[in-house]
């Protein structure tokens, strides 16, 4: 009976599935010897999109992000492409490490709809990071990853970063066990992940993601 009543419900609304608007890139580096950085979308649909862009520092305040996007809010028709600009706007950041924001952007779907036809539409708000580099900061983040020491504190797995760049990892095991909360390592300082029960200490695997959004070799090293 309830299975019936289920299948009756899902016929009368039919939910339109779209490919949706695509990013092109996981994660922004704003060089900071530029004066902006730009960040393409597209939209492979056969409907248009709002699109609303905005920077936050995390804590989803975006009046604390020093960064403005332009044009904050634009139509997106089926089949275009445009480009985010992304512009400093001040703040007093760190010139010997790097400062980790985030770029969001909603998508809203039209409302536009086949005679007859129920559609469920659905915003959709990305959030990837935008990381600030200092022109001063020379390198890459995966040829000085290797530098990363590794040690168990209590029920943490502590890792020190002692290069001026943000480690976001893609994984990280500790005597093979994955550690799910292990997500990046902060500049010049440690950073600590909660172990699941168990694991003790050993050997530690990581890879991160560069700054073109690829795999990083894997590196291991004792935990001390």
């Amino acid at each position: 009976m309830r299975r019936g009543i289920l299948f009756s419900a899902l016929l009368l609304v039919g939910a339109t599935a779209h490919a949706g608007v695509v990013i092109n890139g996981t994660r922004l580096i704003y060089q900071g010897e530029k004066k902006e950085s730009s960040l393409g979308i597209s939209n492979p649909d056969e409907i248009d999109y709002l699109i609303q862009s905005w920077a936050d520092d995390g804590d989803k305040k975006p009046n604390k992000a020093p960064f403005l996007l332009t044009p904050p809010l634009f139509r997106l028709d089926a089949h275009e492409d445009n480009v985010l600009r992304v512009i400093r706007t001040g703040g007093n950041l760190p010139d010997d490490r790097e400062s980790l924001y985030w770029l969001n952007i909603k998508s809203i779907p039209s409302s536009k709809n086949q005679a007859g036809v129920n559609t469920l539409q659905i915003a959709v708000n990305t959030r990837i990071k935008l990381i600030y580099r200092p022109a001063g900061i020379k390198g890459k983040p995966d040829a000085v990853a290797d530098t990363l020491t590794w040690r168990c504190e209590g029920n943490a797995l502590v890792v020190n970063n002692p290069t001026p760049f943000y480690m976001n990892f893609q994984s990280v095991t500790l005597n093979g066990h994955p550690i799910a909360k292990a997500t990046w390592a902060v500049p010049k300082t440690e950073t600590r992940f909660a172990l699941p029960a168990s694991t003790g200490s050993g050997t530690v695997t990581w890879s991160i993601i560069t700054d073109y959004g690829s795999i990083s070799q894997r590196w291991s090293a004792p935990v001390r």
